[in-house]
């Protein structure tokens, strides 16, 4: 597991579907195993609230508050959705990740605009995730046919209520046919790995409160298994990488990989800095920051996915090692830097 250090990287989740699809259902899974990490929420497109997972939850009995705003990519512009980011993005907040549960009847697209158009340094885009009600697919689209075009825009579709349906098969090969590179995985009350949308390890100590995992210890829970569902790869490398070769493979890799984080270490490209790498579905981000002093320079990656294959990819990995020459190519980085925002670019472009 990688853990943040230094700079503070707040992951947004937009958590999009129809009505029904069970997004407050499967926020609400978030919240009761977060691992202990502190979550944030825009909920039900109404405005924003605290939601900390270790005691808020539990008291509230309910993860969703209205405080009356309007729907977030209609009636809410993009600068009062700032406001409600950078509150929860404050360090007195302690927040670990937020999520944005939308309307079921908002557009993803303006949802994931307004995000990345979002100024905060601490503030980086988590994907965005389509709730799908299987019992009701057919239906759904007969209704609404831009759900297809909304699984195209997503990084990760839960297709949900697959007990409720007895041709699950079918319907998971149809949602597959429509996404372009997103992880598909299927759910029943919306129990999805929260490993799998955010890290589940809180970037500082919880002094003094007992975590929401603590206060329910006691239930018979089969959702600590839902890691099966999934594949993951841990990669450690004190070679750098070449970074023309890692473009390679960030662009070439395959479906189902949903998410790529962790730091990379570029040896002569850049000797200062160490490079975040953020990926989610198609979208990707470079963020350079300086090496912690006397820290080892390791590449350290964590790699999650929907059946993938960890052992080639661990091979491709590692065939991304530089061959070692002291100096760099000055072209070398161009790939990577295209990824690196500009803070002078126009984040709405």
């Amino acid at each position: 597991m990688v853990v943040r250090s230094g700079g503070r990287r707040i992951p947004v989740v937009i958590l999009a579907g129809f009505l029904g699809s069970g997004k407050t259902t499967l926020l609400n899974h978030l919240l009761h195993r977060s691992g202990g990490s502190r979550i944030g929420a825009v909920v039900n497109d109404f405005g924003a609230i605290e939601i900390d997972a270790m005691a808020v939850a539990g008291a509230l009995g309910d993860s969703t508050v209205s405080l009356g705003n309007g729907c977030l990519c209609c009636a809410v512009d993009g600068s009062e959705l700032d406001v409600y980011l950078e509150r929860l993005a404050r360090p007195s907040a302690g927040i670990d990740v937020i999520v944005i549960e939308a309307s079921g009847l908002a557009e993803p697209q303006e949802l994931v605009r307004m995000v990345l158009a979002n100024e905060h340094p601490d503030i980086v885009y988590g994907g965005l995730v389509e709730v799908v009600d299987a019992a009701e697919f057919d239906a759904t689209r007969a209704r609404h046919p831009e759900i297809d075009r909304h699984l195209g825009l997503a990084d990760l579709v839960v297709v949900n209520k697959v007990d409720r349906v007895t041709d699950a098969s079918r319907v998971l090969t149809l949602v597959r046919s429509l996404v372009d590179r997103a992880a598909v995985v299927s759910a029943t009350h919306g129990r999805v790995d929260p490993e799998f949308l955010f890290d589940c390890r809180p970037s500082q100590e919880r002094v003094g409160q007992l975590s929401f995992d603590d206060l329910h210890h006691h239930e018979n829970d089969h959702t600590r298994h839902l890691h099966a569902a999934y594949d993951s790869l841990s990669f450690v490398s004190g070679r750098p990488l070449d970074p023309r070769r890692l473009m390679r493979f960030l662009d070439s890799r395959p479906e189902g990989l949903y998410r790529i984080k962790g730091y990379v270490d570029f040896g002569p490209y850049d000797v200062r800095n160490r490079y975040a790498v953020h990926a989610v579905g198609r979208f990707l981000r470079f963020c350079p920051e300086p090496w912690p002093a006397g820290e080892e320079r390791l590449t350290q990656l964590v790699l999650i996915g929907a059946g993938i294959d960890a052992g080639a990819l661990r091979e491709e990995l590692e065939a991304c090692g530089s061959d070692g020459a002291p100096h760099a190519d000055e072209h070398g980085m161009w790939g990577v830097l295209r990824y690196v925002r500009d803070p002078a670019e126009d984040p709405a472009a």
